[in-house]
Formats: C-alpha cells, structure tokens, sequence
C-alpha cells in the first residue's frame, strides 16, 4: 500500500506548478484522495479532497479558485494544479487516503485517512 507524490520545486509568486499522487497497492476506486499540507511550524491542513463514489470535490477556502484537483482513474494517480501561487501557500505537500465518504465537516480532518505519502515541498518565492 502506497502513495508516492512528486512535483514540487521552487516557483515564483504568481507560478503554476502541479503535484501527482500515484497510488499502489489498494483498490483505488474505493478510496476517497486528498491533499494536505504542513508550513513549518504550523499543524498540519486539508487542501482539497476527491471523494470515492461520487467525485464530490472539497477545497480549503484558502486555495479555492486557484488550485484544481482531479483524478486520473486509469493510472492511479490524483493531481494538484496549483495557479497563482502564494509565499503562503510554501509547505510540505502530501497525499493521503482513505475507504471514508467525508462530508464538509470530516474532509480537512488528516485523522480521516490512514494512508499517507511522504511529502513534497512546495517553495513559493516572494
């Protein structure tokens, strides 16, 4: 069981730049896939969620209309386009997922899912 997420790098403010999840070993389709991300001292937050069943999307306030999540079925893998980047937004980038339906009030909650990758940072320069 595995989900390797890869993309991250140094981007200017205003740059785009796209994360890729890829997951191994589960039975994808009955996994709900979500990004989460860590600043330095800061706990841990929900970016966006794809929910299994019925593709319903979540996204924090914070990146709505910037970031765009999808979900490539046939390769396992789950995307983060990232637009208009901000130095907010630098932060360890990771995948998780997990056989849960959340709602609005559950998504963002990292103890909703019990499968993790292991991080990418994301730099964004002022």
């Amino acid at each position: 069981v595995q989900l390797q997420a890869s993309g991250g790098g140094l981007v200017q403010t205003g740059g785009s730049l796209s994360l890729s999840c890829a997951a191994s070993g589960f039975s994808w389709d009955y996994y709900t896939i979500c990004w989460f991300r860590q600043a330095p001292g800061k706990e841990r937050e929900g970016v966006s969620c794809i929910r299994r069943s019925d593709r319903k999307i979540y996204y924090a306030g914070s990146v709505k209309g910037r970031f765009t999540i999808s979900r490539d079925n046939a390769k396992n893998t789950v995307y983060l386009h990232m637009n208009s980047l901000e130095p907010e937004d630098t932060a360890v980038y990771y995948c998780a997922a997990g056989a849960v339906s959340p709602i609005t009030s559950s998504w963002a909650s990292p103890g909703t899912y019990d499968i993790w990758g292991q991080g990418t940072l994301v730099t964004v320069s002022s």
